[in-house]
């Protein structure tokens, strides 16, 4: 009985996690017609807009109008960005800060270019376009499956489209529509979705979809889904729920609500007799469980696994399936019941982490969705047990893979900087992205998971902290994390910010650069670490000879010293003077367009350290000797392109 339960349980925590946001590319256009040239003005403008991308969508209502520079002056810049009109707010800002970066990416030199997501639309040009009727370009096309009854499909298709655009031109908020409509002979329920630009009056908006309509139509010979976009509106249908479906369904599918209502309360009993049974074991076991954490964690109960069923996935947490341990315990790999793979953190009786950072992992990661965090399935806490559930990622941590001489050859220089880019991304959606302001506090190498395709996915969130909408700032009488990638503000002082975790940013860029441990020491003479071994190489002017000899050969000079400069402006010992997250992912993704301001002295580097010495054994007027860094910095022109002649001024 215990294990049906478990499967119940199990079951309403797994289709309650499939609706994970995944922001995807439909397509792109690029101007050929106009292109700007590099470090010129108006490439200027459009990083400005660019950065600013984020936080407008974060105050706005899904879309708005922008611009860059004088609207007279020729190198102006008029940019626009829409999401969706069903998606939440927190994919919509995850959508805004992927298309402000991968818009470059698609089209680096074209004055005009857009980018249309499966969630959102970002377009900018030269010319105002705000309030137009652009009827190009086109893009769009079919699903190349066919359907049964192709007739019945145009039939009910066109009757929808033309219901769904007098809906979605009568909405004045949003200018959107969806609609879900069955198909009798199959049974089959086709949807669609409309939305034009909010910013178009009635007319111009049913007219555009009127036009792009009548071309998905025209050019529709039965098959399962399609979709043509326009600048200024778009439309598609699918065969299955590619939106936010509300809770209204046809009166031919009512049966089905009523199963899906009864299964519903059939589970939620299950779950009740599941407590019931479990509090009475954990009092046969004389077992006491926090009783805050117990009534903090029962709002998350659609995420709890029974442990019977995590043992039967690891096969009783077999060292053949040991994955590895880390200091929250050891991590196993399990199959569910339903064939799908998981990573299983169980936290050991002599781990440094307890119950409350458990609770903290819980609900933090159960409440963040992107595609750069590794994600939580759920959990388990039931007798001597305290279990998190992720997915599997099966290339294991990234520090298993860089710091292994034999399999760091997996990691060229196009993968390690794909890592570098998905990191600050990932990091980016933490500090300023997501619904809560969250500091991660300790990340490193072997924190950061790497998929089948050796995408970064940022994990173990126990020693994580929110922060409040307008705090910038905590502290903390403990410290927790890893020292080497801890800022000299936090491990000196326990005071953490976002800038924090900047700081241990640039150690984990200096180690994916150079293939080299930040707590080993790199220069003997002073047993000086990783942060002295690369700035002694860039004040020298010699910053190539650290990158790691497994890329050396392959990556390009000028990419890997621009990284390498990142990390240091990243590891700087003012937290001011470290760039927020939000620029260096602009920085990691412009290439050389963006110029790089000068870098400090790391925290304890070699040449403090040095000083230090020389002012306790010579006479205090030789205290002048120490290096000044505005003299001895290399000052290697990022924007013009010398970075192989990199020199001390």
């Amino acid at each position: 009985m215990t294990k049906l339960f478990a499967i119940l349980i199990f079951m309403l925590s797994f289709l309650t996690l499939e609706t994970e946001s995944i922001v995807t590319i439909s397509e792109h256009y690029c101007s050929n017609s106009s292109t700007f040239t590099r470090n010129s003005t108006y490439e200027a403008n459009i990083n400005l807009l660019l950065q600013s991308l984020p936080s407008l969508a974060n105050s706005s209502n899904g879309f708005f109008n922008t611009s860059e520079g004088k609207p007279s002056n020729a190198d102006a810049v008029y940019g626009s960005f829409l999401c969706r009109g069903d998606v939440t707010k927190d994919v919509c800002m995850e959508c805004a800060t992927d298309a402000s970066v991968r818009i470059k990416e698609k089209c680096p030199m074209a004055k005009e270019s857009i980018l249309w997501f499966d969630q959102c639309v970002l377009r900018y040009s030269d010319r105002n376009f705000f309030s137009a009727t652009d009827k190009a370009p086109l893009l769009g096309g079919y699903n190349p499956e066919n359907v049964k009854e192709p007739a019945e499909l145009m039939e009910l298709l066109n009757k929808t489209m033309d219901q769904l655009i007098t809906t979605a031109t009568e909405r004045s908020d949003k200018r959107y529509a969806h609609k879900e409509a069955l198909e009798n002979s199959t049974g089959t329920i086709l949807y669609t979705f409309a939305q034009c630009r909010p910013d178009l009056l009635v007319a111009p908006c049913k007219d555009c979809l009127q036009n792009v309509t009548s071309i998905l139509l025209t050019n529709q010979t039965g098959k399962i889904g399609g979709r043509f976009l326009l600048p200024s509106c778009f439309v598609r249908f699918e065969m299955y729920p590619f939106y936010t479906v509300e809770k209204k369904r046809h009166s031919s599918s009512r049966l089905v609500v009523g199963i899906a209502s009864a299964t519903l309360a059939v589970v939620l009993l299950c779950i009740v007799l599941c407590f019931t049974l479990k509090r009475k074991r954990n009092k046969r076991n004389h077992v006491e469980e926090d009783p805050i954490v117990e009534s903090e964690m029962t709002e998350l109960h659609s995420l709890q696994f029974d442990v019977g069923t995590i043992e039967d996935a690891t096969a009783y947490f077999s060292n053949y399936n040991k994955l590895g341990e880390g200091g929250f315990g050891p991590v196993y790999r399990g199959t569910l019941p339903c064939g799908r793979n998981i990573a299983a953190k169980r936290l050991s009786q002599s781990s440094k982490q307890g119950l409350q950072e458990f609770k903290n992992e819980v609900e933090l990661v159960a409440k963040l969705q992107h595609r750069n965090l590794v994600r939580l399935l759920g959990f388990a806490m039931e007798r001597e047990e305290t279990i998190l559930v992720y997915e599997y990622v099966p290339n294991g941590s990234l520090d298993q893979l860089l710091f292994n001489p034999q399999q760091s050859i997996q990691l060229d220089w196009s993968a390690r900087n794909r890592i570098l880019i998905g990191v600050a991304r990932g990091l980016l959606y933490l500090h300023e992205d997501s619904r809560l302001r969250i500091i991660h506090r300790d990340l490193k190498a072997s924190n950061i998971l790497l998929d089948d395709n050796l995408n970064p996915k940022i994990s173990d969130f126990g020693m994580a902290r929110i922060f409040g909408a307008e705090q910038t700032q905590g502290s903390t009488n403990r410290i927790v994390g890893t020292y080497g990638y801890m800022s000299p503000e936090y491990a000196m002082y326990g005071q953490f910010s976002v800038k924090s975790d900047v700081f241990s940013f640039g150690v984990l860029m200096l180690e994916i650069i150079t293939g080299k441990k930040n707590q080993d020491s790199y220069i003997s003479d002073h047993g000086a670490g990783l942060l002295d071994y690369v700035w002694e190489h860039w004040r020298i002017g010699a910053p190539l000879e650290i990158v790691d000899r497994t890329v050396s050969e392959s990556c390009s000079e000028s990419e890997v010293i621009r990284c390498i400069h990142i990390g240091l402006l990243c590891v700087q010992n003012d937290k001011e003077a470290r760039p927020a997250m939000d620029t260096v992912v602009l920085m990691l993704s412009s290439a050389d367009s963006i110029s790089l301001p000068v870098p400090e002295e790391p925290s304890f580097s070699i040449t403090s350290v040095k000083h230090k010495q020389q002012s306790q054994d010579r006479n205090s007027n030789r205290s002048s000797e120490k290096l000044d860094s505005s003299k001895t910095t290399p000052q290697c022109s990022v924007t013009s392109g010398c970075l192989t002649d990199v020199a001390p001024r």
